[in-house]
């Protein structure tokens, strides 16, 4: 896109990086940014040629970032330990003391086992061009490395990127998809059979909590935007975290998660357990009703505390205090409703990013307890690769970083939708009604993709 169609926001921004060639940087990390125009976020996303691209918008609705290109992406495979990556990053944190500065990415379900293509068992970007909301105001932010890259060339990749910024384009307007075919790993027979070797006594005795989940493959003969799919995922359920990553145009992961693994801000962190699910009723008696006995049925009553119980365990070693609701709530999505009990700690100093997604990730609300054990189940017996579904997805910076869990998650590739859903097995679970749980969690996603 040549220069004179650039907004007068990305003409400044060239401008100021121009100026920056005639001064030595301060820092190896350098953040430019500047105040804009409201942007419709997701259409400018869908609408970039520019690889990767990035998509976050938190829970609590006041916060959307729209993200492309990289100026430092770290990726990680097999074998990598929580250490040296929690090493690699600080070291790359020292960089620069702009609070500002984040790097996106996530965390692999399991990261003994191979992941993905392309997402790693561990993957974080630093973008070059940013869009964050916050609240009502826009900003416009560009990244540059100059640890690695000479000084003037790093200025004129930017240059270049932001010349290639399209202009927000309206998303594809939705379409009914009639899918080719339907497959199910597990499928229902090897389903009932998981269920009953975990509420089998004796194994159930060691490891009274496992988290089957279900990857659902749908076979399609037209490409769909995952970015249309994203933004009409976010109109139905808006109380949700919503994120997405694209490393390529082969494969897109979003996910519209109502889980929070933890928000650190400094010293403070918050996270949850959210776990135990019923259906929404069809009118508001009727979800009362539902939301009630979910409140006191047992079952569901043990899966969240078992998972309460462990979160606050975790933590204790980190922290100087750890709180936790004693009694469980409802919070409500458009199809189901889940227990939750909200979970603050004041962090010990010292104690950073990775130590915490060591303790919590991933939660009994996606694996069970014990964690090794019920891991080592999942791991031989389910039967697929969970890639980053059930994993961790957010950014750090300096002052904060926040995760959700990447439950409620698709993965788009050429020909094959990927949906995924997981229940979690303690004593007492029966295989029909765990697997009716699953289509209850896909329930959102199957109407968009169906009902277009």
């Amino acid at each position: 896109m040549p220069v004179h169609a650039l907004s007068e926001d990305l003409k400044s921004l060239i401008d100021k990086l121009i100026q920056l060639k005639q001064v030595p940087p301060t820092e190896p990390i350098v953040q430019l940014s500047l105040n804009t125009v409201a942007m419709p976020l997701i259409s400018w996303l869908a609408s970039q040629t520019q690889f990767p691209r990035i998509y976050w918008h938190g829970r609590d609705r006041i916060e959307e970032v729209a993200a492309i290109g990289a100026c430092k992406d770290f990726r990680f495979e097999t074998g990598i330990n929580d250490q040296q990556l929690a090493m690699a990053y600080q070291e790359q944190r020292a960089l620069s003391t702009n609070q500002n500065i984040r790097y996106y990415g996530g965390v692999a379900f399991d990261r003994t086992i191979e992941s993905w293509p392309e997402f790693g068992n561990s993957r974080f970007i630093l973008p070059r061009i940013e869009f964050r909301r916050s609240g009502s105001k826009f900003s416009l932010l560009v990244n540059l490395n100059f640890a690695e890259n000479d000084h003037h060339s790093e200025i004129d990749k930017a240059i270049a990127a932001i010349e290639a910024v399209m202009p927000a384009k309206p998303l594809s307007p939705p379409k009914k998809i009639v899918p080719l075919g339907r497959s199910d790993k597990p499928d229902f027979e090897r389903w009932k059979t998981l269920v009953e070797q975990v509420v089998e006594p004796k194994f159930n005795q060691d490891t009274p909590k496992v988290v089957l989940s279900r990857l659902t493959q749908l076979e399609v003969n037209e490409p769909i935007d995952p970015w249309m799919v994203m933004a009409c995922w976010q109109g139905r359920n808006p109380n949700s975290f919503q994120f997405g990553f694209q490393f390529s145009p082969e494969r897109t992961f979003i996910s519209c998660s109502p889980e929070r693994l933890f928000r650190r801000r400094q010293q403070e962190l918050f996270t949850e357990a959210l776990a135990g699910t019923t259906v929404r009723g069809l009118s508001q008696e009727e979800d009362i009703a539902l939301a009630n006995a979910l409140l006191e049925d047992n079952k569901n009553s043990v899966e969240n505390q078992l998972v309460r119980s462990h979160i606050v365990n975790m933590l204790t070693p980190l922290s100087n205090y750890v709180g936790a609701d004693e009694l469980a709530t409802i919070f409500k999505l458009n199809h189901i409703q889940h227990l939750h009990r909200a979970i603050r700690a004041e962090l010990k100093p010292g104690v950073n990013d990775f130590q915490l997604l060591q303790a919590l990730h991933p939660t009994p609300a996606v694996g069970g307890l014990p964690r090794h054990s019920a891991l080592n189940f999942i791991r031989q017996r389910e039967g697929y690769t969970r890639g980053w579904y059930a994993g961790a997805c957010g950014y750090f910076n300096k002052y904060e970083s926040e995760f959700s869990v990447a439950i409620r998650s698709a993965l788009f590739e050429p020909g094959r939708i990927n949906l995924f859903a997981g229940a979690g097995i303690i004593a007492g679970s029966e295989p029909e009604a765990e697997w009716q749980e699953l289509e209850n969690k896909l329930a959102t996603i199957m109407s968009i993709l169906f009902e277009m």
